[in-house]
């Protein structure tokens, strides 16, 4: 029978009898955290249970300490610690073990009962990961279902930063699942039982900025009739998500910016600060280094945010997924409807898509299919999909200047996407003056729309 990995974390290589018997049991993985701490170790995802040997002066090696028990991340710790710590270090001890591990033993090491104990924790942390896997369709979002490398990646890194409570940034196009990620690692962190707050950037009114994310007292305004705590008080002992933070206007990142730095809200109307100490996850469509080069982001919040980053692959990234994906979102979509498949002919088309949507774009391809078919099997045509290289017309006008016209109508978009539709800004984005901005506005707007383009559109929100 194989051996289970079990990781071993100590001051130095320990020769101590305890681990001589462990080894028999365990297939070892060493660890020195006296050496520098590369970012993320290289463990095995199998590795669900670590032994940790304290050293008698906890105190000299806390800070060290502390970062590699939050890089490895593993689910479960057991201690060693010694039989008789000095009085000065037994506080730093003891707040060590209770903050990070399950189960503590002293020197001597009762080796069988040690032995026992990592092997329950074992099987905890076994059910407590196919639970959380089985639980993905109670999200809405299946989107991290998969076996391929580029979701797997992602399954690490999710498993590691849930068991730290620092920041942590989700960047990924519109719904490559971003929301279940963040639902994953609050579930998986110590915070599981605490509150899931949800802050949908997007409509976040900036005038009510304040008075959402921080409270109110009653008659702080005419039409605050009780007091109100704001999100981030309500999120106190538990996750605060910032979905689309991307979506937040400058002075919106201030106010947010000093609840980073200080881990303190102050409601509208009151003189009293209060603590609030949610754990902050962000997410974004847009990469916020990209928004913190044109200006439109600030780099203070972003430092703040992204030192822990999650990149979601795009659908078209990982096709080994979509048959595991369609399936499943095939069992999940209109539930008291004949169950259908996908002949092969429209599973061909399914993997060869491009899927701008990703997988929302699936999911509203898969329902048309079992409303349309009347077969059993759902082909190319009832999901609006044709088999590739049917039907492709030539392009009517391969010029130079079309495809010169196009690159500019693109670099518009994506200038008045970043900032906002404030065109002052979108011309500094592309490094023109503003004459040569509204010139190139007319000539790829008709009248109506160049006029309404000083108007912010109303934000729809990402779907996660």
């Amino acid at each position: 029978m194989e051996k289970r990995p079990l990781v071993w974390l100590s001051a130095a290589h320990s020769s101590a009898p305890i681990r001589g018997m462990l080894e028999t049991l365990w297939s070892l993985i060493d660890f020195d955290f006296g050496q520098p701490l590369s970012l993320f170790p290289n463990i095995p995802d199998a590795a669900k249970v670590g032994v940790l040997a304290l050293p008698e002066n906890v105190e000299a090696d806390l800070p060290q300490l502390e970062k590699w028990l939050e890089a490895l991340g593993m689910i479960y710790w057991v201690a060693i610690a010694p039989q008789k710590p000095h009085n000065r270090t037994a506080t730093a001890t003891a707040n060590l073990i209770v903050r990070y591990c399950s189960d503590f033993h002293t020197q001597p090491v009762d080796g069988e009962r040690l032995n026992t104990v990592l092997g329950h924790l074992w099987g905890m942390a076994s059910i407590k990961e196919a639970s959380s896997h089985a639980n993905l369709h109670d999200y809405g979002d299946l989107a991290l279902l998969g076996s391929s490398s580029a979701i797997q990646n992602v399954h690490g890194l999710l498993r590691r930063f849930s068991a730290t409570l620092e920041p942590v940034l989700i960047t990924g196009e519109s719904s490559t699942g971003k929301d279940a990620s963040a639902r994953f690692i609050h579930n998986n962190s110590i915070r599981a039982n605490g509150p899931l707050i949800f802050v949908n950037c997007a409509a976040l009114p900036s005038t009510l900025t304040q008075s959402e994310l921080f409270g109110y007292e009653k008659g702080a305004f005419t039409s605050a009739q009780q007091s109100h705590p704001g999100r981030l008080e309500q999120a106190n002992g538990g996750t605060l998500v910032f979905s689309g933070i991307n979506e937040l206007h400058l002075e919106q990142q201030s106010a947010l910016l000093r609840f980073l730095q200080e881990g303190e809200v102050q409601r509208v109307g009151s003189n009293t600060r209060i603590s609030a100490n949610g754990r902050v996850i962000a997410t974004t469509t847009q990469p916020l280094q990209e928004l913190v080069a044109v200006g439109l982001f600030r780099s203070d919040v972003y430092f703040r945010l992204g030192n822990l980053e999650v990149i979601l692959p795009p659908l078209r990234e990982r096709c080994e997924d979509i048959p595991t994906l369609a399936h499943a979102l095939l069992d999940a979509s209109l539930p008291g409807m004949e169950q259908k498949r996908l002949s092969s002919a429209a599973m061909h088309c399914l993997i060869n898509h491009s899927w701008p949507g990703n997988l929302q774009e699936l999911q509203n391809r898969l329902r048309r299919g079992v409303l349309l078919s009347e077969r059993p099997k759902i082909e190319p045509g009832d999901l609006g999909l044709r088999p590739p290289g049917a039907g492709r017309a030539q392009p009517s006008n391969l010029s130079l200047q079309a495809f010169r016209d196009q690159a500019d109508h693109q670099a518009l978009l994506c200038s008045l996407r970043l900032s906002n539709n404030n065109l002052s800004e979108a011309a500094r984005v592309l490094k023109i003056s503003r004459a040569s901005f509204y010139r190139l506005l007319e000539k790829h707007t008709d009248h109506s729309s160049s006029k309404n383009a000083h108007q912010k559109p109303a934000s729809k929100g990402d779907t996660t």
